[in-house]
Protein backbone atom coordinates (compact mmCIF):
# COMPACT_ATOMS: atom_id res chain seq x y z
CA UNK A 1 0.00 0.00 0.00
CA UNK A 2 1.38 3.40 -1.01
CA UNK A 3 0.91 6.78 0.66
CA UNK A 4 1.88 10.24 -0.56
CA UNK A 5 3.63 12.89 1.52
CA UNK A 6 0.43 14.95 1.37
CA UNK A 7 -1.66 12.06 2.76
CA UNK A 8 0.83 11.38 5.56
CA UNK A 9 1.01 15.07 6.46
CA UNK A 10 -2.78 15.06 6.71
CA UNK A 11 -2.70 12.16 9.19
CA UNK A 12 0.03 13.84 11.27
CA UNK A 13 -1.24 17.43 10.90
CA UNK A 14 2.16 18.34 9.47
CA UNK A 15 3.58 20.53 6.70
CA UNK A 16 5.16 19.15 3.52
CA UNK A 17 8.47 20.69 2.45
CA UNK A 18 9.32 19.24 -0.95
CA UNK A 19 7.26 17.04 -3.26
CA UNK A 20 3.70 16.53 -1.90
CA UNK A 21 3.21 13.66 -4.38
CA UNK A 22 6.27 11.70 -3.22
CA UNK A 23 5.14 8.11 -2.51
CA UNK A 24 6.29 5.59 0.09
CA UNK A 25 5.32 1.97 0.74
CA UNK A 26 7.65 0.98 3.61
CA UNK A 27 9.33 2.26 6.76
CA UNK A 28 13.06 2.47 7.51
CA UNK A 29 15.70 3.79 9.90
CA UNK A 30 17.17 7.05 8.67
CA UNK A 31 20.65 5.50 8.27
CA UNK A 32 19.17 2.62 6.24
CA UNK A 33 16.68 4.64 4.18
CA UNK A 34 16.01 3.55 0.63
CA UNK A 35 13.91 4.80 -2.24
CA UNK A 36 10.20 4.45 -1.47
CA UNK A 37 10.69 4.42 2.31
CA UNK A 38 9.56 6.74 5.09
CA UNK A 39 11.81 7.59 8.04
CA UNK A 40 12.10 10.18 10.81
CA UNK A 41 14.71 12.36 12.54
CA UNK A 42 14.19 13.03 16.26
CA UNK A 43 17.58 12.45 17.88
CA UNK A 44 20.21 15.14 17.06
CA UNK A 45 22.87 12.38 17.05
CA UNK A 46 21.49 11.22 13.69
CA UNK A 47 21.28 14.63 12.01
CA UNK A 48 24.13 13.89 9.59
CA UNK A 49 22.16 11.00 8.09
CA UNK A 50 19.43 13.29 6.78
CA UNK A 51 21.87 14.67 4.21
CA UNK A 52 22.80 11.13 3.09
CA UNK A 53 19.55 9.19 3.42
CA UNK A 54 17.90 7.76 0.33
CA UNK A 55 14.51 7.68 2.10
CA UNK A 56 11.84 9.35 -0.01
CA UNK A 57 10.13 11.09 2.94
CA UNK A 58 11.52 12.11 6.35
CA UNK A 59 9.48 13.33 9.32
CA UNK A 60 11.30 16.12 11.23
CA UNK A 61 10.59 18.60 14.02
CA UNK A 62 9.26 22.04 13.07
CA UNK A 63 12.51 23.53 14.36
CA UNK A 64 14.70 21.65 11.87
CA UNK A 65 16.47 23.91 9.35
CA UNK A 66 18.66 22.10 6.78
CA UNK A 67 22.23 23.35 6.39
CA UNK A 68 22.64 21.95 2.88
CA UNK A 69 20.54 20.50 0.06
CA UNK A 70 18.31 17.48 0.80
CA UNK A 71 17.10 14.77 -1.56
CA UNK A 72 14.32 13.66 0.80
CA UNK A 73 10.92 15.32 1.11
CA UNK A 74 10.27 16.62 4.63
CA UNK A 75 7.12 16.51 6.72
CA UNK A 76 7.48 19.01 9.56
CA UNK A 77 5.60 18.29 12.80
CA UNK A 78 5.71 19.46 16.41
CA UNK A 79 7.31 16.23 17.68
CA UNK A 80 8.85 13.88 15.10
CA UNK A 81 9.15 10.92 17.48
CA UNK A 82 5.51 11.09 18.61
CA UNK A 83 4.36 11.62 15.03
CA UNK A 84 6.26 8.55 13.81
CA UNK A 85 4.79 6.50 16.68
CA UNK A 86 1.32 7.66 15.66
CA UNK A 87 2.06 6.61 12.09
CA UNK A 88 3.25 3.17 13.24
CA UNK A 89 -0.01 2.73 15.11
CA UNK A 90 -1.99 3.77 12.02
CA UNK A 91 0.07 1.39 9.86
CA UNK A 92 -0.51 -1.44 12.31
CA UNK A 93 -4.26 -0.87 12.27
CA UNK A 94 -4.31 -1.14 8.49
CA UNK A 95 -2.05 -4.20 8.44
CA UNK A 96 -4.09 -6.04 11.06
CA UNK A 97 -7.50 -5.05 9.76
CA UNK A 98 -8.51 -8.48 8.49
CA UNK A 99 -12.16 -9.54 8.37
CA UNK A 100 -13.94 -12.85 7.87
CA UNK A 101 -13.69 -16.49 8.84
CA UNK A 102 -10.93 -18.42 7.09
CA UNK A 103 -11.21 -22.11 6.34
CA UNK A 104 -10.54 -24.63 7.62
CA UNK A 105 -11.61 -23.53 11.09
CA UNK A 106 -14.26 -24.49 13.63
CA UNK A 107 -16.73 -21.85 14.77
CA UNK A 108 -19.48 -23.33 16.94
CA UNK A 109 -23.05 -22.45 16.02
CA UNK A 110 -23.69 -20.96 19.45
CA UNK A 111 -20.91 -18.36 19.08
CA UNK A 112 -22.07 -14.75 19.13
CA UNK A 113 -19.66 -12.32 17.45
CA UNK A 114 -19.80 -8.66 16.41
CA UNK A 115 -18.97 -6.85 13.19
CA UNK A 116 -15.40 -6.68 11.92
CA UNK A 117 -14.63 -10.17 13.25
CA UNK A 118 -11.63 -12.10 11.90
CA UNK A 119 -10.87 -15.77 12.58
CA UNK A 120 -7.70 -17.23 11.08
CA UNK A 121 -7.44 -20.69 9.54
CA UNK A 122 -7.05 -23.79 11.73
CA UNK A 123 -8.60 -22.04 14.74
CA UNK A 124 -11.26 -23.43 17.07
CA UNK A 125 -13.96 -21.43 18.87
CA UNK A 126 -16.08 -23.42 21.34
CA UNK A 127 -19.67 -23.32 22.52
CA UNK A 128 -21.42 -20.20 23.87
CA UNK A 129 -18.46 -17.89 23.22
CA UNK A 130 -19.30 -14.16 23.12
CA UNK A 131 -17.02 -12.00 20.96
CA UNK A 132 -17.28 -8.20 20.64
CA UNK A 133 -16.79 -5.82 17.72
CA UNK A 134 -13.57 -5.81 15.64
CA UNK A 135 -12.00 -8.77 17.41
CA UNK A 136 -9.12 -10.43 15.50
CA UNK A 137 -8.17 -14.04 16.23
CA UNK A 138 -5.18 -15.23 14.20
CA UNK A 139 -4.56 -18.76 12.85
CA UNK A 140 -4.06 -21.84 15.04
CA UNK A 141 -5.76 -20.28 18.06
CA UNK A 142 -8.00 -22.08 20.55
CA UNK A 143 -10.95 -20.40 22.29
CA UNK A 144 -12.70 -22.67 24.81
CA UNK A 145 -16.35 -22.83 25.78
CA UNK A 146 -18.08 -19.87 27.46
CA UNK A 147 -15.22 -17.44 26.85
CA UNK A 148 -16.03 -13.72 26.63
CA UNK A 149 -13.81 -11.43 24.50
CA UNK A 150 -14.37 -7.65 24.46
CA UNK A 151 -14.33 -5.19 21.55
CA UNK A 152 -11.12 -4.46 19.60
CA UNK A 153 -9.10 -7.24 21.19
CA UNK A 154 -6.42 -9.03 19.15
CA UNK A 155 -5.36 -12.63 19.80
CA UNK A 156 -2.29 -13.61 17.80
CA UNK A 157 -1.49 -16.98 16.24
CA UNK A 158 -1.28 -20.01 18.46
CA UNK A 159 -2.71 -18.47 21.63
CA UNK A 160 -4.88 -20.72 23.81
CA UNK A 161 -7.79 -19.32 25.83
CA UNK A 162 -9.31 -21.97 28.10
CA UNK A 163 -13.01 -22.18 28.96
CA UNK A 164 -14.76 -19.58 31.14
CA UNK A 165 -12.03 -16.94 30.66
CA UNK A 166 -13.15 -13.32 30.40
CA UNK A 167 -11.07 -10.89 28.32
CA UNK A 168 -11.80 -7.17 28.17
CA UNK A 169 -11.69 -4.53 25.44
CA UNK A 170 -8.57 -3.36 23.57
CA UNK A 171 -6.45 -6.25 24.84
CA UNK A 172 -3.55 -7.82 22.96
CA UNK A 173 -2.61 -11.45 23.55
CA UNK A 174 0.52 -12.57 21.73
CA UNK A 175 1.42 -15.91 20.17
CA UNK A 176 1.78 -18.90 22.43
CA UNK A 177 0.15 -17.27 25.45
CA UNK A 178 -2.01 -19.64 27.49
CA UNK A 179 -4.87 -18.17 29.49
CA UNK A 180 -6.80 -20.31 31.98
CA UNK A 181 -4.78 -23.52 32.28
CA UNK A 182 -5.15 -25.32 35.61
CA UNK A 183 -3.43 -23.83 38.62
CA UNK A 184 -0.69 -25.90 40.27
CA UNK A 185 -2.90 -27.51 42.88
CA UNK A 186 -1.94 -30.89 44.39
CA UNK A 187 -2.43 -32.34 47.88
CA UNK A 188 -0.28 -35.15 49.37
CA UNK A 189 -2.13 -38.33 50.38
CA UNK A 190 -1.36 -41.06 52.88
CA UNK A 191 0.75 -42.94 50.30
CA UNK A 192 3.07 -40.00 49.77
CA UNK A 193 1.53 -39.40 46.36
CA UNK A 194 -0.06 -36.18 45.15
CA UNK A 195 -3.74 -35.91 44.30
CA UNK A 196 -4.95 -33.15 42.01
CA UNK A 197 -7.14 -30.43 43.52
CA UNK A 198 -9.74 -29.48 40.87
CA UNK A 199 -9.28 -25.94 39.54
CA UNK A 200 -12.79 -24.71 38.83
CA UNK A 201 -12.28 -20.93 38.80
CA UNK A 202 -11.41 -18.76 35.81
CA UNK A 203 -9.20 -15.91 34.58
CA UNK A 204 -10.52 -12.35 34.26
CA UNK A 205 -8.50 -9.90 32.16
CA UNK A 206 -9.75 -6.31 32.20
CA UNK A 207 -9.47 -3.67 29.44
CA UNK A 208 -6.24 -2.46 27.75
CA UNK A 209 -4.09 -5.37 28.92
CA UNK A 210 -1.11 -6.61 26.88
CA UNK A 211 0.08 -10.19 27.37
CA UNK A 212 3.41 -11.22 25.84
CA UNK A 213 4.29 -14.32 23.87
CA UNK A 214 4.43 -17.61 25.81
CA UNK A 215 3.12 -16.01 28.99
CA UNK A 216 0.85 -18.26 31.07
CA UNK A 217 -1.95 -17.20 33.40
CA UNK A 218 -3.54 -20.01 35.45
CA UNK A 219 -7.21 -20.25 36.33
CA UNK A 220 -8.19 -19.90 39.98
CA UNK A 221 -8.91 -22.87 42.21
CA UNK A 222 -12.10 -21.02 43.20
CA UNK A 223 -13.05 -17.51 42.13
CA UNK A 224 -10.83 -15.70 39.62
CA UNK A 225 -7.23 -14.94 38.75
CA UNK A 226 -7.51 -11.22 37.93
CA UNK A 227 -5.40 -8.99 35.67
CA UNK A 228 -6.59 -5.44 36.16
CA UNK A 229 -6.99 -2.66 33.60
CA UNK A 230 -3.87 -1.42 31.82
CA UNK A 231 -1.50 -4.17 33.00
CA UNK A 232 1.42 -4.93 30.64
CA UNK A 233 3.00 -8.38 30.82
CA UNK A 234 6.18 -9.21 28.90
CA UNK A 235 7.02 -12.58 27.32
CA UNK A 236 7.44 -15.84 29.27
CA UNK A 237 5.84 -14.79 32.55
CA UNK A 238 4.07 -17.25 34.87
CA UNK A 239 1.03 -16.00 36.79
CA UNK A 240 -0.28 -18.68 39.18
CA UNK A 241 -3.83 -19.40 40.36
CA UNK A 242 -5.78 -16.74 42.29
CA UNK A 243 -3.14 -14.05 41.73
CA UNK A 244 -4.39 -10.48 41.34
CA UNK A 245 -2.34 -7.84 39.53
CA UNK A 246 -3.35 -4.22 40.05
CA UNK A 247 -4.10 -1.55 37.48
CA UNK A 248 -1.25 -0.28 35.26
CA UNK A 249 1.38 -2.59 36.73
CA UNK A 250 4.15 -3.72 34.33
CA UNK A 251 6.15 -6.94 34.63
CA UNK A 252 9.23 -7.84 32.55
CA UNK A 253 10.09 -11.22 31.05
CA UNK A 254 10.67 -14.50 32.87
CA UNK A 255 9.15 -13.37 36.15
CA UNK A 256 7.02 -15.77 38.20
CA UNK A 257 4.28 -15.04 40.71
CA UNK A 258 3.10 -17.85 42.98
CA UNK A 259 -0.51 -18.52 43.94
CA UNK A 260 -2.83 -16.11 45.76
CA UNK A 261 -0.39 -13.19 45.80
CA UNK A 262 -1.94 -9.74 45.38
CA UNK A 263 0.10 -7.08 43.56
CA UNK A 264 -0.94 -3.43 43.79
CA UNK A 265 -1.39 -0.84 41.05
CA UNK A 266 1.35 1.10 39.24
CA UNK A 267 4.09 -1.37 40.20
CA UNK A 268 7.19 -1.97 38.07
CA UNK A 269 8.67 -5.46 38.28
CA UNK A 270 11.92 -6.31 36.47
CA UNK A 271 12.84 -9.47 34.60
CA UNK A 272 13.37 -12.83 36.33
CA UNK A 273 11.77 -11.68 39.57
CA UNK A 274 10.34 -14.45 41.75
CA UNK A 275 7.45 -13.66 44.11
CA UNK A 276 6.32 -16.25 46.68
CA UNK A 277 2.68 -17.12 47.26
CA UNK A 278 0.04 -15.58 49.56
CA UNK A 279 1.84 -12.22 49.73
CA UNK A 280 0.57 -8.65 49.40
CA UNK A 281 2.65 -6.24 47.31
CA UNK A 282 1.64 -2.59 47.78
CA UNK A 283 0.99 0.12 45.21
CA UNK A 284 3.84 1.83 43.36
CA UNK A 285 6.40 -0.82 44.30
CA UNK A 286 9.56 -1.16 42.16
CA UNK A 287 11.42 -4.48 42.13
CA UNK A 288 14.77 -4.75 40.37
CA UNK A 289 15.58 -7.66 38.03
CA UNK A 290 16.39 -11.09 39.50
CA UNK A 291 15.06 -10.19 42.94
CA UNK A 292 13.33 -12.73 45.17
CA UNK A 293 10.34 -11.58 47.21
CA UNK A 294 9.34 -13.66 50.22
CA UNK A 295 7.53 -11.11 52.40
CA UNK A 296 4.74 -8.55 52.18
CA UNK A 297 5.83 -5.23 50.65
CA UNK A 298 4.51 -1.79 51.64
CA UNK A 299 3.51 0.92 49.15
CA UNK A 300 6.28 2.58 47.11
CA UNK A 301 9.15 0.39 48.32
CA UNK A 302 12.10 -0.07 45.93
CA UNK A 303 13.74 -3.50 46.27
CA UNK A 304 16.66 -5.50 44.97
CA UNK A 305 18.38 -8.79 45.77
CA UNK A 306 17.39 -12.28 46.83
CA UNK A 307 15.96 -12.22 49.38
CA UNK A 308 15.16 -8.65 48.40
CA UNK A 309 16.43 -5.71 50.46
CA UNK A 310 15.63 -2.03 50.20
CA UNK A 311 17.27 -0.76 47.01
CA UNK A 312 19.56 1.75 48.79
CA UNK A 313 20.52 -0.83 51.46
CA UNK A 314 21.31 -3.38 48.78
CA UNK A 315 23.65 -1.01 46.92
CA UNK A 316 25.47 -0.08 50.14
CA UNK A 317 25.81 -3.74 51.09
CA UNK A 318 27.00 -4.72 47.64
CA UNK A 319 30.11 -2.58 48.05
CA UNK A 320 31.00 -4.76 51.03
CA UNK A 321 29.99 -7.99 49.23
CA UNK A 322 32.57 -7.26 46.53
CA UNK A 323 35.27 -6.56 49.14
CA UNK A 324 34.38 -9.51 51.38
CA UNK A 325 37.55 -11.59 50.66
CA UNK A 326 39.72 -8.57 51.42
CA UNK A 327 37.77 -7.80 54.60
CA UNK A 328 38.07 -11.43 55.80
CA UNK A 329 41.79 -11.37 55.09
CA UNK A 330 42.22 -8.16 57.09
CA UNK A 331 40.25 -9.58 60.02
CA UNK A 332 42.39 -12.75 59.94
CA UNK A 333 45.58 -10.64 60.03
CA UNK A 334 44.26 -8.62 62.97
CA UNK A 335 43.47 -11.82 64.87
CA UNK A 336 47.02 -13.10 64.27
CA UNK A 337 48.51 -9.86 65.59
CA UNK A 338 46.28 -9.90 68.67
CA UNK A 339 47.29 -13.48 69.40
Amino acid sequence: MKFTAEQIAGILEGEVVGNPNAEVSKLSKIEEGSEGSLTFLANPKYINYIYETKATITIVNNTFVPESELSTTLIKVEDAYKAFSKLLEFYNQIKLNKVGVEQPSVLSESVNYGSGFYLGAFSYVGENVVIGENVKIYPNSFIGDNVVIGDNTTIFAGAKIYSESVIGKYCTIHSGAIIGADGFGFAPNENGEYSKVPQIGNVVIEDNVDIGAATTIDRATLGSTIIRKGVKLDNQIQIAHNVEIGQNTVIAAQSGIAGSTKIGKNCMIGGQVGIAGHLTIGNGVKIQAQSGIGRNIKDNEVLQGSPALGYADYNKSYVHFKNLPKIVSEITELKKKNN
